[in-house]
């Protein structure tokens, strides 16, 4: 009595079995996107024209100024108020806020350049 609960019957697991193969062969002929690393989830076709550029411009300024600054800084033991400038000039710093001359984006687009800055 008590194992009936944990043992399916021949029949559900043939028809479980059944429907598997049918799901893998219908994906076999299906398109899929190839794997990105990156982006495994494929969330970058969920972003906003102005998501993706404020994302493009925060990983260019982070690549290319701001990493040498602050490997600099960390080896020196200084640290460049001038990045804080610069990234508020920018639109980076208070980004989600609407007027004061700030950007006034989203919150994505706050967490994609937080992101950046991050990485």
């Amino acid at each position: 009595m008590f194992a009936r609960h944990f043992v399916r019957p021949a029949t559900t697991r043939s028809v479980a079995a059944r429907a598997a193969h049918r799901t893998m062969a219908a994906r076999a002929g299906s398109s899929f996107v190839k794997y990105n690393w990156q982006d495994p989830l494929n969330l970058d076709k969920l972003l906003t024209d102005e998501e993706r550029m404020v994302r493009d411009a925060a990983h260019d300024y982070c690549q290319e100024k701001l990493m040498p600054r602050v490997l600099e800084g960390y080896r020196n033991e200084h640290f460049d108020r001038d990045m804080m400038s610069e990234m508020g000039e920018l639109g980076f710093l208070g980004s989600t806020i609407d007027g004061y001359g700030c950007a006034g984006v989203s919150s994505v687009s706050y967490g994609l350049t937080a992101r950046e800055v991050e990485s």
